[in-house]
Protein backbone atom coordinates (compact mmCIF):
# COMPACT_ATOMS: atom_id res chain seq x y z
CA UNK A 1 0.00 0.00 0.00
CA UNK A 2 1.26 3.46 -0.90
CA UNK A 3 2.21 5.75 1.94
CA UNK A 4 -0.45 8.38 2.61
CA UNK A 5 -0.69 11.70 4.47
CA UNK A 6 -3.28 12.23 7.20
CA UNK A 7 -4.31 15.49 8.89
CA UNK A 8 -5.69 14.76 12.35
CA UNK A 9 -7.78 17.44 14.07
CA UNK A 10 -8.99 16.99 17.65
CA UNK A 11 -9.28 19.01 20.83
CA UNK A 12 -9.66 16.14 23.30
CA UNK A 13 -6.62 14.32 24.64
CA UNK A 14 -8.34 10.92 24.74
CA UNK A 15 -9.03 10.95 21.00
CA UNK A 16 -5.55 12.30 20.29
CA UNK A 17 -4.01 9.45 22.28
CA UNK A 18 -6.25 6.74 20.78
CA UNK A 19 -5.70 7.78 17.18
CA UNK A 20 -1.97 8.29 17.70
CA UNK A 21 -1.74 4.61 18.56
CA UNK A 22 -3.91 3.60 15.62
CA UNK A 23 -2.15 5.76 13.03
CA UNK A 24 1.30 4.67 14.22
CA UNK A 25 0.40 1.17 13.04
CA UNK A 26 -0.51 2.28 9.51
CA UNK A 27 1.68 3.31 6.61
CA UNK A 28 0.90 7.01 6.91
CA UNK A 29 2.50 10.35 7.71
CA UNK A 30 0.50 12.38 10.23
CA UNK A 31 0.12 16.10 10.89
CA UNK A 32 -1.93 16.85 14.00
CA UNK A 33 -3.46 19.92 15.56
CA UNK A 34 -6.51 21.48 17.19
CA UNK A 35 -9.67 22.73 15.49
CA UNK A 36 -8.30 26.28 15.70
CA UNK A 37 -5.32 25.16 13.60
CA UNK A 38 -7.37 23.32 10.99
CA UNK A 39 -7.22 25.80 8.11
CA UNK A 40 -3.57 26.60 8.80
CA UNK A 41 -2.62 22.90 8.68
CA UNK A 42 -4.54 22.41 5.43
CA UNK A 43 -2.76 25.36 3.83
CA UNK A 44 0.63 24.09 5.00
CA UNK A 45 -0.08 20.55 3.75
CA UNK A 46 -1.86 20.87 0.40
CA UNK A 47 -1.15 17.26 -0.57
CA UNK A 48 -3.10 15.15 1.91
CA UNK A 49 -5.24 12.06 1.54
CA UNK A 50 -7.42 12.01 4.65
CA UNK A 51 -8.69 14.47 7.24
CA UNK A 52 -9.79 13.04 10.58
CA UNK A 53 -11.92 15.64 12.35
CA UNK A 54 -13.38 15.54 15.85
CA UNK A 55 -16.80 17.23 15.93
CA UNK A 56 -17.32 18.66 19.41
CA UNK A 57 -20.17 21.15 19.70
CA UNK A 58 -22.77 21.85 17.02
CA UNK A 59 -22.18 18.78 14.88
CA UNK A 60 -24.24 20.03 11.92
CA UNK A 61 -22.25 23.27 11.80
CA UNK A 62 -18.92 21.47 12.22
CA UNK A 63 -19.69 19.09 9.36
CA UNK A 64 -20.87 21.90 7.10
CA UNK A 65 -17.76 23.99 7.82
CA UNK A 66 -15.39 21.09 7.12
CA UNK A 67 -17.25 20.14 3.95
CA UNK A 68 -17.00 23.73 2.69
CA UNK A 69 -13.24 23.69 3.19
CA UNK A 70 -12.69 20.29 1.55
CA UNK A 71 -15.26 20.34 -1.25
CA UNK A 72 -12.80 21.49 -3.93
CA UNK A 73 -10.24 18.82 -3.08
CA UNK A 74 -11.32 15.67 -4.93
CA UNK A 75 -8.44 13.59 -3.59
CA UNK A 76 -9.23 14.05 0.10
CA UNK A 77 -11.44 11.84 2.24
CA UNK A 78 -12.96 12.75 5.59
CA UNK A 79 -13.44 10.69 8.77
CA UNK A 80 -15.58 12.40 11.40
CA UNK A 81 -15.43 11.52 15.11
CA UNK A 82 -18.79 12.10 16.80
CA UNK A 83 -20.37 11.41 20.19
CA UNK A 84 -23.38 9.17 20.71
CA UNK A 85 -25.37 12.24 21.76
CA UNK A 86 -24.67 13.89 18.39
CA UNK A 87 -25.97 11.07 16.21
CA UNK A 88 -29.55 12.35 16.17
CA UNK A 89 -28.45 15.58 14.46
CA UNK A 90 -25.60 14.10 12.47
CA UNK A 91 -25.58 13.78 8.68
CA UNK A 92 -22.64 12.78 6.52
CA UNK A 93 -21.52 15.41 4.00
CA UNK A 94 -22.66 14.74 0.44
CA UNK A 95 -19.95 16.57 -1.49
CA UNK A 96 -16.95 14.87 0.16
CA UNK A 97 -16.08 11.17 0.39
CA UNK A 98 -16.69 10.61 4.08
CA UNK A 99 -17.33 8.17 6.91
CA UNK A 100 -17.79 8.57 10.64
CA UNK A 101 -16.85 6.79 13.83
CA UNK A 102 -18.32 7.11 17.31
CA UNK A 103 -16.14 8.38 20.12
CA UNK A 104 -14.77 5.44 22.12
CA UNK A 105 -14.67 2.97 19.23
CA UNK A 106 -12.05 0.24 19.42
CA UNK A 107 -8.63 0.67 17.86
CA UNK A 108 -9.48 -2.14 15.43
CA UNK A 109 -12.59 -0.36 14.16
CA UNK A 110 -10.75 2.96 13.84
CA UNK A 111 -8.00 1.27 11.83
CA UNK A 112 -10.48 -0.50 9.55
CA UNK A 113 -12.42 2.69 8.76
CA UNK A 114 -9.27 4.70 8.11
CA UNK A 115 -7.91 1.97 5.83
CA UNK A 116 -11.19 1.78 3.91
CA UNK A 117 -10.97 5.48 3.12
CA UNK A 118 -7.26 5.48 2.27
CA UNK A 119 -7.03 2.20 0.39
CA UNK A 120 -10.53 1.33 -0.91
CA UNK A 121 -10.71 -2.28 -2.04
CA UNK A 122 -7.50 -3.08 -0.17
CA UNK A 123 -8.52 -2.17 3.35
CA UNK A 124 -7.36 -4.09 6.40
CA UNK A 125 -9.78 -6.16 8.35
CA UNK A 126 -9.85 -5.82 12.11
CA UNK A 127 -7.92 -9.09 12.36
CA UNK A 128 -4.99 -7.52 10.47
CA UNK A 129 -4.33 -4.94 13.17
CA UNK A 130 -3.27 -5.71 16.74
CA UNK A 131 -2.63 -3.16 19.49
CA UNK A 132 -1.07 -4.31 22.79
CA UNK A 133 0.03 -1.71 25.32
CA UNK A 134 2.20 0.65 23.24
CA UNK A 135 2.90 -1.93 20.52
CA UNK A 136 1.03 -2.09 17.22
CA UNK A 137 1.25 -4.91 14.70
CA UNK A 138 0.04 -4.64 11.12
CA UNK A 139 -0.22 -8.26 10.00
CA UNK A 140 -1.00 -7.22 6.41
CA UNK A 141 2.17 -5.16 5.97
CA UNK A 142 4.45 -6.99 8.45
CA UNK A 143 5.04 -3.83 10.46
CA UNK A 144 5.63 -3.69 14.20
CA UNK A 145 5.92 -0.42 16.09
CA UNK A 146 6.54 0.30 19.76
CA UNK A 147 5.66 3.78 20.97
CA UNK A 148 5.20 4.80 17.34
CA UNK A 149 8.74 3.77 16.39
CA UNK A 150 9.22 0.88 13.93
CA UNK A 151 11.10 -2.19 15.16
CA UNK A 152 13.93 -3.47 12.99
CA UNK A 153 12.97 -7.15 12.99
CA UNK A 154 14.27 -9.85 10.68
CA UNK A 155 11.59 -11.87 8.93
CA UNK A 156 11.96 -14.83 11.31
CA UNK A 157 11.92 -12.55 14.36
CA UNK A 158 8.73 -10.97 13.07
CA UNK A 159 7.18 -14.35 12.20
CA UNK A 160 7.96 -15.72 15.67
CA UNK A 161 6.50 -12.67 17.42
CA UNK A 162 3.42 -12.58 15.18
CA UNK A 163 2.71 -16.28 15.75
CA UNK A 164 2.92 -16.03 19.54
CA UNK A 165 0.93 -12.78 19.69
CA UNK A 166 -1.85 -14.23 17.56
CA UNK A 167 -1.95 -17.36 19.76
CA UNK A 168 -1.88 -15.75 23.23
CA UNK A 169 -2.00 -17.70 26.47
CA UNK A 170 -0.86 -20.97 24.91
CA UNK A 171 2.54 -22.55 25.47
CA UNK A 172 4.46 -23.87 22.46
CA UNK A 173 7.51 -26.10 22.62
CA UNK A 174 10.63 -25.19 20.67
CA UNK A 175 9.96 -28.01 18.22
CA UNK A 176 6.38 -26.84 17.72
CA UNK A 177 7.58 -23.29 17.03
CA UNK A 178 10.09 -24.58 14.51
CA UNK A 179 7.32 -26.40 12.67
CA UNK A 180 4.81 -23.54 12.86
CA UNK A 181 7.18 -20.59 12.27
CA UNK A 182 10.20 -21.97 10.41
CA UNK A 183 8.08 -24.52 8.60
CA UNK A 184 10.59 -27.35 8.76
CA UNK A 185 12.88 -29.23 11.14
CA UNK A 186 15.73 -26.76 11.44
CA UNK A 187 19.08 -28.47 10.99
CA UNK A 188 20.78 -26.24 13.52
CA UNK A 189 18.64 -27.57 16.35
CA UNK A 190 15.73 -26.23 18.35
CA UNK A 191 17.93 -23.89 20.39
CA UNK A 192 17.75 -21.43 17.51
CA UNK A 193 14.32 -20.55 18.91
CA UNK A 194 15.99 -19.39 22.13
CA UNK A 195 18.29 -17.11 20.16
CA UNK A 196 15.40 -15.54 18.29
CA UNK A 197 13.36 -15.11 21.47
CA UNK A 198 16.27 -13.25 23.12
CA UNK A 199 16.59 -10.95 20.11
CA UNK A 200 12.85 -10.24 19.99
CA UNK A 201 12.77 -9.47 23.73
CA UNK A 202 15.69 -7.08 23.41
CA UNK A 203 13.96 -5.19 20.60
CA UNK A 204 10.58 -5.06 22.32
CA UNK A 205 11.98 -3.40 25.45
CA UNK A 206 11.64 -4.49 29.10
CA UNK A 207 7.88 -3.98 29.57
CA UNK A 208 6.65 -5.82 26.48
CA UNK A 209 9.40 -8.43 26.81
CA UNK A 210 7.75 -9.62 30.03
CA UNK A 211 4.80 -10.84 27.97
CA UNK A 212 7.03 -13.25 26.04
CA UNK A 213 7.35 -15.76 28.85
CA UNK A 214 9.56 -18.81 29.21
CA UNK A 215 7.75 -21.89 30.49
CA UNK A 216 10.51 -23.93 32.07
CA UNK A 217 10.89 -27.35 30.56
CA UNK A 218 8.26 -26.67 27.90
CA UNK A 219 8.78 -23.63 25.70
CA UNK A 220 7.35 -20.13 25.27
CA UNK A 221 4.05 -18.28 25.41
CA UNK A 222 2.71 -14.77 24.90
CA UNK A 223 0.82 -13.81 28.06
CA UNK A 224 -2.43 -11.86 27.88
Amino acid sequence: MARKKVIFIADSLDNAHRFQQVLSGLDVDVVAGSTLQFRKLLAANPSHDLVIFEARGDVAKDVADVETVLVDDDSTSLLLIVNNEQLKEFRLPVQVKADFIVHGATAEECSARISQLLWPGNELSSSDFIAIDNMTMNLATYQVKVGGEPLDLTYLEYALLAFLVTHPGRTYSRDALLRRVWGFDYYGGSRTVDVHVRRVRAKLGPELAQRLETVRGVGYLWSV
